[in-house]
């Protein structure tokens, strides 16, 4: 394969020592965990494989609001969850969902799933009910409200507020894709960077978390005791 820019080899060269199975791997003082950083997606760079441009600004948007990057740890797009949400949907999420019906979506939680659609048409449908309401409301897509009128949208859909019906959807209603939303930016932001979020470990990092570690018997007895080893990707990579 022929790696034009420098930068593309030096992403080739980087990923084939972190994939090495050696402890603490650098590259002149590099860390792994800067490593792998730089050889994850770059979000701006990334083109989406399920969503649509119009449906990607709306992802990247709305992921943006549920775990601002002004926080006291990394926000959303600083480790990637979109590209996480975007690679699930591309693949065969949602395939062990019984489809049969009957259906009835007034039943309570405890009946289980009760939707006659995946999780890649919920989305679908959503966004486009969203952004008609946004249009409708606010003369303007989610992606160029302010932040103040992006977050009280949200909070709309939450509640169940915006009326799908009105635009051409009888079955389906804002409360279950606020659910799936925040539950795949939740699921991107604290799994293993290998399904394409937590660029970096940036997440585990923040809260402590020590990640695929193999074995922890030497602190099995010791309590009250901070852990101060940095995290471990299933790839092998280190924080």
């Amino acid at each position: 394969m022929l790696l034009s820019k420098q930068t593309s080899r030096r992403k080739f060269l980087l990923s084939s020592l972190i994939a090495l199975p050696a402890l603490g791997v650098t590259m002149k003082g590099l860390s792994a965990a800067v490593a792998a950083e730089m050889i994850a997606p770059s979000l701006e760079a990334y083109t989406p494989t399920f969503f649509s441009p119009a449906e990607w600004t709306f992802i990247m948007s709305a992921c943006d609001r549920l775990i601002p990057g002004e926080g006291r740890g990394p926000g959303a797009l600083e480790t990637n969850v979109p590209i996480f949400i975007d690679q699930q949907l591309a693949s065969d999420l949602g395939s062990e969902i019984y489809l049969e019906g009957p259906f009835d979506v007034n039943a309570p939680a405890t009946l289980g799933y009760q939707l006659p659609f995946l999780p890649q048409q919920i989305y679908r449908k959503s966004i486009a009910a969203i952004e008609a309401w946004c249009q409708d409301t606010h003369r303007q897509r989610f992606a160029l409200l302010d932040p103040a009128a992006q977050d009280d949208v949200l909070k709309k859909v939450q509640a169940g507020e915006v009326n799908f019906t009105a635009y051409g959807e009888d079955i389906l209603t804002s409360k279950p894709f606020f659910s799936e939303l925040l539950n795949h930016t939740r699921q991107g932001y604290l799994a293993d960077p290998i399904y394409g979020g937590n660029k970096g470990m940036k997440a585990w990092i923040a809260i402590g978390f020590p990640g695929a570690r193999a074995s922890y018997l030497e602190w099995v007895a010791q309590h009250n005791v901070q852990y101060p080893l940095g995290p471990v990707s299933l790839s092998g990579d280190r924080g």
